[in-house]
């Protein structure tokens, strides 16, 4: 059962250390009970902050300490890299042109972590 995820929604990165909560910017107008999100939320920083110490060898800080300490994984602050839309949005329910984010809706980081939702910020309504 596909929920529609809204802003305050809990988010973790397969790198990252910590939960994350998403900001909706997409959409100030439908609210259930705060704004809805869409796909088009995934911009880094400004709906997607960071998840704690991200530990991915392909983020180039993380790379970089990793080496300075002869091999050993040395996670560093994530930074999200986020250019591409979250998938699938929802069939059904658009706003404003785009799908609906879904409890079931993925993100990829450039640095090849995979952020999926937890806890989509509320339980009513069903895409």
């Amino acid at each position: 059962m596909a929920i529609c995820v809204c802003t305050g929604a809990s988010m973790l990165c397969s790198f990252g250390a910590a939960p994350s909560t998403l900001n909706v910017t997409s959409n100030t107008k439908v609210l259930v009970p705060a704004p809805l999100a869409t796909i088009n939320d995934h911009s880094a920083m400004a709906n997607i902050p960071p998840f704690g110490v991200c530990s991915s060898l392909a983020n180039p800080t993380v790379a970089s300490a990793t080496a300075a300490a002869l091999g050993v994984l040395t996670p560093m602050p994530c930074v999200p890299n986020t250019p591409a839309l979250w998938t699938p949005g929802s069939a059904k329910v658009l706003i404003g042109g785009f799908p609906v984010l879904s409890n079931m809706s993925k993100l990829t980081c450039v640095y090849g972590g995979m952020i999926s939702i937890v806890s989509p910020g509320q339980t009513k309504v069903m895409v």
